[in-house]
């Protein structure tokens, strides 16, 4: 199995589970490996980043509840 084999994998079976504390569990391991890696940014990842953060200023986004609305409204049109 891949590398991303593995993690769409994971991601699918961390997407079923409800259990709170499970996740909060998972959130925790995650957190503790993503403290430890550095991430080393394009100039263009960095001006990306830059812009996403003066549109959530400018209120230039969609909250995820709203966007699952739309999205389940939009499907049952189909």
């Amino acid at each position: 199995m891949s590398t991303i084999e593995l993690k769409d994998l994971l991601i699918s079976r961390i997407a079923e589970i409800d259990d709170i504390q499970f996740l909060q569990a998972i959130k925790t391991i995650l957190d503790t490996k993503t403290e430890t890696q550095k991430l080393d940014l394009s100039d263009a990842q960095i001006q990306e980043i830059k812009a996403s953060r003066e549109d959530i200023i400018a209120g230039r986004f969609i909250e995820q509840s709203d966007l699952d609305t739309e999205m389940n409204a939009w499907l049952k049109r189909r």
